[in-house]
């Protein structure tokens, strides 16, 4: 029986990288986004594996158990969880409200929470899985013009804190923290706009995503770091 890995977040820059490393080490995949056309085109281009496809907000929280429900449909219990989605964190430190940070909260920690309630149990009880996550390196130190990176460093530690509880149990959790634009990433791609158009633009390293998703799957292969960092 094949495994499986849900990628949450299966954009075009490093969530699609992922899809097809694990599709190339035989996994089927189910692709989750808020786009189904892109998902669609992208699944077909999985080869050999079966591609499923899902359009979901993951910033609601409150529909991530009927979300499992319909994934157990499709592939049974996962293999792996992929967790790629964060909300944008280009804000101004000093524009911070306790209702911007909790807006944040839900797509960076609450939706990741829910979805490892809905999928751990199954990878404890079999004593192998891998919970996987790839966020921007605001996770790790503060930058005044990244603010809302904060929720990205209480996922950070959450993820941590599972790490140290279930590694023993067979079950891998993994971040990787990547200080570069993605390239083909909707935030690459706007970089490259306003460059053309003269407009000011970050001046960041870039990286080709396959290259991190080869990073991610090595990771998760040797089970042997919780976490590591990517700065170009």
């Amino acid at each position: 029986m094949s495994k499986s890995i849900a990628v949450f977040g299966a954009g075009p820059g490093l969530g699609q990288a992922v899809a097809h490393r694990y599709a190339q080490e035989g996994y089927d995949v189910v692709l989750v986004a808020r786009r189904r056309e892109p998902l669609e085109l992208f699944a077909e281009e999985l080869k050999g594996v079966t591609a499923q496809v899902i359009t979901a907000d993951l910033a609601d929280t409150d529909a991530v158990p009927a979300l499992a429900v319909r994934i157990r449909e499709m592939v049974g219990d996962l293999d792996a969880l992929y967790y790629g989605a964060a909300a944008d964190g280009f804000i101004p430190v000093l524009d911070l409200t306790p209702r911007r940070v909790r807006d944040l909260m839900s797509l960076g920690v609450y939706t990741l929470l829910e979805l490892v309630r809905e999928f751990l149990p199954a990878m404890i009880s079999r004593g192998d899985g891998a919970i996987l996550s790839a966020q921007g390196a605001s996770a790790l130190r503060g930058n005044p013009h990244v603010a809302g990176g904060l929720t990205l460093a209480a996922q950070r530690n959450y993820l941590q804190a599972l790490h140290a509880e279930v590694a023993e149990k067979g079950v891998y959790v993994g971040g990787l923290y990547i200080g570069a634009a993605i390239e083909n990433s909707a935030w690459h791609v706007e970089q490259e706009r306003a460059k053309a158009a003269g407009e000011p633009t970050w001046e960041v390293p870039t990286v080709d995503p396959a290259l991190l998703a080869d990073l991610l799957w090595n990771m998760h292969a040797a089970k042997d770091e919780a976490e590591a960092e990517y700065l170009g």
